[in-house]
C-alpha cells in the first residue's frame, strides 16, 4: 500500500504554476464569456463552432468531428448547432457518404454572424492573452499546452 511519502507530489514551484494555470485559464474563459454576451450576438461556442466551419473548404465538417476539434462533449455540440439551426447560422444534414452521419453545414447568415463577431472576439483575445505576454511567452504557452493537448488526446483515445 502506497503511503503519502511514496506519492510523487507537486513541489511548491510546480503547485504554483499548476494553481496559476488554473486560475488564468477560468479568469480567461470567464471575461471571454463576459465580453461575448456583452457585446456580440454569438456566444463562445457559437462562434468557435463557426470558426470550425469556416476553415473547411465547404464549411462544413460531420457532427462528430466538430465535437472532436471543439473537444467539447457531443451532446454539448448538438444543443449548441441545435440552437444555432433555430436561428438559421447552420443547418445539419445527412453525410452524403454515409447516410447515418450528419454534417454541420454554416450557411450565409453563419458566415456573416462570423465576420461581424471576428474583429471583437480578436480584440478580447488579445486585450486579456496576446498582448499580457511576449511574443516568446505566447509561443512558448502554444507550444507548451499543444503537449498537453496531445497527452491528454492520447488518454482519451
Amino acid at each position: 500500500m502506497n503511503t503519502p511519502t511514496d506519492h510523487r507530489w507537486l513541489d511548491t514551484a510546480q503547485q504554483v504554476a499548476w494553481r496559476d494555470f488554473l486560475e488564468g485559464v477560468g479568469r480567461f474563459q470567464e471575461v471571454l464569456v463576459r465580453e461575448h454576451d456583452r457585446r456580440l450576438a454569438l456566444s463562445v461556442p457559437e462562434y468557435d463552432v463557426l470558426v470550425q466551419l469556416s476553415e473547411q473548404p465547404d464549411r462544413s465538417l460531420r457532427m462528430s468531428r466538430l465535437a472532436e476539434r471543439l473537444a467539447y462533449s457531443r451532446s454539448r455540440v448538438t444543443h449548441t448547432v441545435s440552437r444555432m439551426e433555430r436561428a438559421g447560422l447552420v443547418r445539419r444534414v445527412a453525410a452524403a457518404e454515409d447516410k447515418r452521419g450528419v454534417h454541420c453545414s454554416m450557411t450565409d447568415a453563419g458566415w456573416h454572424a462570423l465576420v461581424a463577431s471576428a474583429p471583437t472576439h480578436v480584440d478580447i483575445v488579445r486585450t486579456y492573452l496576446v498582448d499580457v505576454l511576449t511574443r516568446d511567452e505566447l509561443l512558448s504557452l502554444g507550444a507548451a499546452m499543444a503537449r498537453v493537448r496531445d497527452a491528454c488526446a492520447s488518454a482519451l483515445a
